[in-house]
């Protein structure tokens, strides 16, 4: 079987997310063990963007494996605000696209 351009694009932005959900993951780790140590901190900017722009789901879940930044305002709130954030941009994209014009044609028919 030959990999298509799509499909070889497919598994390479695959394995970006799963990589910056394991550095997500990862840097809330260390994040949580300087806190107990009193040590420098890994900037919440930094997580919030890891989780922005892959991450989400390794920063949840180290969030809870950790307990890790569960009662922190407004981190709480915009770590949980990304998936809705992520569903306007999409359908933002889709709209300013046509996408769902076309979309919608398809199914008609």
């Amino acid at each position: 079987m030959t990999l298509t351009p799509f499909m070889s694009s497919v598994i390479l932005g695959c394995g970006v997310v799963v990589f910056l959900n394991g550095l997500a993951f990862l840097m809330f780790r260390i994040d949580k063990e300087r806190a107990i140590q009193g040590e420098w901190r890994v900037s919440e900017t930094t997580l919030l963007t890891l989780a922005f722009f892959g991450g989400w789901f390794g920063a949840k879940l180290a969030q809870r494996r950790f307990r890790h930044k569960t009662r922190k305002q407004p981190f709480r709130t915009f770590l949980n605000a990304i998936p809705m954030l992520w569903l306007l941009l999409a359908f933002t994209w889709a709209y300013e696209t046509d996408l769902l014009t076309e979309v919608k044609m398809i199914a008609s028919k």
